[in-house]
């Protein structure tokens, strides 16, 4: 059993992340800016923010890992990747392992092509978000080794505007896209939580970005 800090637990990723590891008997904390009016059994959940040090501090005191699933859009713009900076370097002289959900917009579209931000399609109005997840794993590229972390990228269709269908299984990439023989590209919650947590339990990426999708 793992000890394990969801920061950002009641978003959609983290909502998922949080059922999927209390579900497998994890002891699950659960950190975000409101608690939720449902909470899911067994976890423990605590009013804080990323941009808190305090509640950073907090949010890994006992963590084996902390698993960051802040998107630096609206009031968070801009704000992310310093505040994923200080929780890596807290991270590290802690010991705790840090997992960051981050974008696809990073991903390249094939081997030796260009990351889908900077495809001509990719929509001017989510650039800035886009750059910023794809700082945060530049950041994380060039931590010191004594940082244990990873950083998994959703396939390009992943959200409560499209929950998909939990499979029970996903497949793995690593810097491209992964998309299906309609050229689709999508994972669920409820598999991408899970990837997450296997990771968790069985690591297999260490200091590297890895992608999932269906």
């Amino acid at each position: 059993m793992a000890r394990i800090t969801v920061i950002g637990g009641t978003g959609y990723a983290g909502t998922h992340i949080v059922r999927e590891a209390a579900a497998r008997g994890h002891q699950v904390r659960s950190v975000s800016r409101s608690v939720p009016a449902e909470k899911i059994d067994g976890v423990e959940y605590a009013e804080g923010s990323v941009l808190d040090d305090a509640a950073v501090a907090a949010a890994l005191d006992g963590a084996d890992v902390v698993v960051a699933t802040v998107s630096p859009r609206g009031d968070m713009a801009g704000q992310v990747r310093p505040a994923y900076a200080r929780l890596a370097a807290a991270a590290q002289v802690r010991g705790v392992r840090l997992a960051v959900v981050g974008g696809a917009a990073s991903l390249k579209v094939a081997e030796g092509g260009p990351r889908l931000l900077d495809t001509p399609e990719f929509p001017d109005m989510f650039k800035p978000e886009a750059s910023e997840f794809a700082d945060i794993l530049d950041d994380l590229r060039a931590a010191p080794d004594g940082l244990d972390w990873f950083y998994l990228s959703p396939a390009g269709t992943f959200g409560s505007y499209a929950p998909g269908e939990d499979r029970g299984s996903y497949r793995v990439g690593g810097d491209v896209l992964l998309t299906d023989d309609a050229g689709e590209s999508a994972i669920s919650g409820p598999d991408f939580a899970r990837a997450i947590v296997d990771e968790i339990d069985s690591p297999a990426h260490r200091r590297t970005r890895f992608t999932v999708a269906h």
